[in-house]
């Protein structure tokens, strides 16, 4: 039985050229399911599969002759790409360069996003790892100010329907049931954000997305790992670094999208097929503020086992 994703729910088709297999056996090396065995020192499809071949295509990227060709879960021979060479391969210090420069920015210059660089982001994005072939995250894309700001609009007339959920009759009814810290982050976290959202939308002023001019939606499905989407967005985010532009992950709008008729309504308007575990918003746009310096941040523990 193959693993089901929202894409395909079969097992991918392993051929084997045994006039061109040398035997090497690195096609066996690198494949997790144990779906390739040698046999007379050829590569052969084995009969203890865990999953059945769920198309991640390490044994034909690796294969030094071509001999392997996998068919199958949105894979074929032709998604085969040569890599870049090791020297465009980036060092450690510009990366980390990268990684300290970047800020979250929230304003922007009143200039579009390129459809080149949109797509740029995409591609670099769709890179991701993910915990299971083919990818399930979806994306969603406001490429203007305009799309932008409607869509704020919309969840903000969405969250107005729902003030119930941070009234405080609400709250100290699920405070025994969701236990502390959730009723913590709703009463300081999620309560306020609905009043500065909705407030601000009174007055036409977008500060869910700041009405940057791209914003990308970054989701799966219910079959997806929840990573996934998280993983993709950080990819992007940092592609947008990269091409010079301001970036910042929001992630207050996805949760409160997931449940409910007026949710599935306002999924359906802007083309979001699923509900998904995880997911984030990531906002482009060139950027207003340069910041002179860094901050340092550090994680809440670090434990080496002994």
């Amino acid at each position: 039985m193959a693993i089901p994703t929202s894409r395909t729910t079969v097992v991918a088709d392993i051929f084997v050229n045994e006039d061109l297999c040398n035997g090497c056996g690195l096609c066996v090396q690198v494949c997790s399911d144990f779906s390739l065995t040698l046999v007379n020192k050829k590569a052969a499809k084995s009969t203890t599969s865990v999953f059945g071949c769920i198309g991640c295509g390490h044994c034909m990227a690796v294969c030094p002759t071509g001999a392997i060709n996998i068919l199958g879960r949105t894979l074929s021979p032709a998604d085969l790409v040569e890599l870049p060479p090791a020297s465009d391969e980036a060092g450690f210090e510009p990366l980390l360069s990268l990684y300290q420069r970047r800020r979250s920015i929230r304003k922007f210059k009143d200039m579009p996003v390129d459809q080149e660089m949109i797509n740029k982001i995409i591609n670099a994005a769709s890179t991701a790892p993910m915990g299971l072939p083919p990818s399930d995250v979806h994306l969603m894309v406001l490429d203007s100010r305009e799309k932008n700001h409607s869509f704020a609009k919309d969840f903000c007339q969405f969250l107005e329907g729902m003030q119930w959920i941070v009234s405080g009759w609400f709250l100290t009814l699920m405070r025994p049931f969701w236990g502390k810290q959730t009723d913590e982050v709703f009463r300081h976290f999620v309560t306020p954000l609905f009043k500065t959202y909705t407030e601000a939308m009174k007055m036409d002023k977008n500060v869910v997305t700041y009405d940057a001019p791209l914003a990308i939606y970054f989701y799966g499905s219910p079959y997806s790992d929840p990573a996934d989407p998280i993983v993709a967005a950080t990819y992007a985010m940092l592609a947008g670094e990269a091409l010079g532009l301001g970036t910042c992950m929001l992630g207050a709008v996805h949760p409160l999208i997931q449940k409910g008729k007026k949710a599935k309504a306002l999924r359906a308007k802007y083309g979001i097929k699923h509900t998904s575990r995880e997911g984030l918003f990531v906002i482009f746009g060139h950027p207003v503020p340069k910041f002179k310096k860094g901050i340092k941040r550090t994680f809440a523990d670090v434990h080496f086992v002994s």
